[in-house]
């Protein structure tokens, strides 16, 4: 068996709160370890002859806190593993042990392991002068956070927050610009210094934006944000969005959403998706983002109705979508490597495949043309189609063979449209817009947006010439062709200028 290790809490700074039992324990140790001597207690023990060996230059050593963090723990292993049973190392943290300290996470992860035994005494935390100092009760709903990792999706504006760990000016600037995603930028914040430490501490209230600004971060800083139930700092959190819509479908909501099934919105789901992609090929933001929200309150109101019989919630629909980006990502979250977008798309392939197979599904015995919409409109579904026949094999080897293809669909479309048999004449149609498709995607080009362009143009142009109709007092019904497909190419060679 190997020597144990005592982790000791030093308290939030001040000595006095350091209890007796942990003072007598410290001067009795043979062998002591501080995690920073950055800490007024270490400076006061020392002051009384209880020396320490501290990790300091370990921080220097390392590129960030995760890897400093698993250096230290390894050494006090190590040392551990050297002694004999009966003796202890005693390993002092700032504060109580089992509060925002990552070096006893990972001792209590390994300890186990290595058979070594490990005792935790604890200490005042900063917490518990925090909560004095800054006059909030936690029962009221509260949020202990790591400045080192947060992001807008944290926070809970209706919960008292302390974020504790931030450092330096630099990590400040990081917290404010993660508050600001929520919090207005006047929003009051209060910075603690050194909170319960006499002669050190300081409390200072300022706006959000402010809060870099702010002198004397270090070791013993933390920001705190009082808790506010304004619905308003909740506007950007997709909790408040669920609520709105659930109250929108609540007996004492709105008539017209309580109404709604998936099939009476289903037309509305399509609707909002090309208003959407109406705003990418107009390259507006202002108008993607309205569109985008749009688009995300018909899955709301989907995963609502849903959510109201007991199968799923939008939570539900979130948390499989996670899952699967994962897992289809091996090269990413994974120890598979993509070195460009081909090799990214056959992991992703492939882990769609073994998706199946966990479903009991075989994907060797689907056929190769599953897993196209049936509704998609017909010149994304004739793409798709051809493009999963081309990847096993159904395909022309030369493009001179697709052009024979298109003109012999082109001549039978033209002996169909000499019969005028109008059933003939569809098919035929048909035939040779298939065949239009099949030599987009042999070159290369996505049909369905090369016919979107050329529409906007058809559109861009035929306006111009009603507007200069329009300035001469015509209009299309009044005016010639010959009119209309000069003022037609004259729109062209100003697009070409």
């Amino acid at each position: 068996m190997s020597g144990s290790i005592t982790v000791m809490g030093l308290g939030s700074g001040n000595p006095e709160h350091l209890t007796l039992g942990s003072l007598r324990k410290l001067k009795e140790a043979q062998e002591r370890y501080v995690r920073t001597k950055e800490h007024p207690v270490v400076s006061w023990l020392e002051e009384t002859g209880v020396r320490f060996t501290s990790f300091d230059a370990v921080y220097e050593a390392k590129q960030d806190f995760p890897s400093v963090y698993a250096e230290i723990v390894e050494r006090l292993i190590e040392r551990a593993n050297q002694l004999p049973e009966e003796q202890e190392i005693i390993y002092a943290v700032p504060g109580h042990p089992m509060v925002a300290e990552a070096t006893v996470k990972l001792l209590r992860e390994r300890c186990p392991a290595e058979q070594i035994a490990l005792n935790i005494i604890g200490g005042e935390s900063f917490l518990d002068v925090a909560f004095v100092r800054l006059g909030f009760d936690p029962i009221e709903g509260f949020q202990l956070l790591d400045a080192s990792d947060i992001s807008a999706g944290t926070f809970n504006p209706r919960l008292h927050t302390l974020i504790g760990q931030v450092y330096d000016e630099f990590t400040a600037s990081d917290v404010k610009l993660s508050l600001m995603d929520i919090y207005p930028d006047d929003y009051e914040i209060t910075v603690g210094h050194a909170l319960g430490v006499e002669g050190s501490e300081q409390v200072v209230t300022v706006p959000l934006y402010e809060l870099d600004r702010v002198s004397g971060f270090g070791n013993l800083s933390l920001v705190y944000v009082p808790a506010n139930m304004d619905d308003a700092l909740r506007i950007r959190t997709l909790d408040r969005l669920h609520e709105i819509v659930s109250i929108l479908r609540s007996p004492g909501g709105c008539p017209w959403d309580r109404e709604q099934t998936h099939q009476s919105i289903r037309k509305n789901l399509i609707e909002e998706t090309y208003e959407v992609l109406e705003t990418i090929d107009e390259d507006d933001p202002d108008h993607m983002r309205e569109e985008l929200g749009d688009l995300l309150l018909q899955i709301m109101l989907h995963s609502q109705m849903e959510e109201e019989v007991g199968t799923f919630s939008v939570f539900d629909v979130i948390q499989e979508l996670n899952e699967k980006l994962v897992y289809r990502h091996p090269h990413v979250f994974g120890e598979l490597s993509a070195e460009d977008a081909e090799a990214a798309l056959r992991n992703w392939d492939a882990m769609k495949a073994e998706e199946k197979r966990r479903k009991g599904i075989e994907p060797e015995r689907l056929s190769a043309l599953s897993g196209v919409p049936r509704d998609l409109p017909a010149l994304m579904k004739a793409y798709k189609l051809q493009k999963k026949a081309a990847k096993v094999g159904f395909d022309w080897e030369h493009i001179d063979a697709v052009w024979a293809k298109l003109e012999e669909e082109i001549f039978e479309l033209r002996e169909a449209v000499k019969m005028k048999d109008l059933s003939e004449q569809t098919l035929e149609l048909g035939d040779v817009l298939f065949s239009v498709v099949n030599t987009a995607r042999f070159i290369g080009v996505d049909p369905e947006e090369a016919l979107s362009q050329t529409v906007s143009k058809f559109v861009r142009r035929f306006s111009y010439v009603e507007e200069r109709l329009h300035e001469a007092g015509k209009t299309p019904g009044t005016s010639s062709l010959v009119e209309m497909d000069n003022l037609w190419e004259e729109a062209k060679e100003n697009e070409r200028r």
